[in-house]
C-alpha cells in the first residue's frame, strides 16, 4: 500500500508539497524538487498547481490546511 498524500512536517523547504509527492510516489525529495523547478521553465500552470496543493493537501498529523483559516 502506498503512503498517503500529505505534506510532511519534516524535510519541508517551503510548504512540503514536493516532499509529500516524493514520499507518495517513492522518489527522493531532491528529485521531485528538481522536476518541479524544471517544469516551471515550461509554459503552464505549475506554480498555481503548487499553491492549490499547498492549500488542499492536509498536513501530516494535523487538520487540513484550508480548515485553519
Amino acid at each position: 500500500m502506498s503512503a498517503p498524500l500529505v505534506r510532511p512536517r519534516h524535510h519541508r523547504m517551503i510548504a512540503g508539497v514536493c516532499a509529500g509527492l516524493a514520499e507518495r510516489f517513492g522518489t527522493s525529495r531532491t528529485t521531485m524538487r528538481v522536476i518541479f523547478l524544471v517544469s516551471c521553465l515550461l509554459p503552464g500552470p505549475q506554480f498555481l498547481l503548487y499553491l492549490a496543493l499547498w492549500i488542499l493537501l492536509p498536513s501530516e498529523g494535523g487538520k487540513r490546511a484550508a480548515s485553519s483559516w
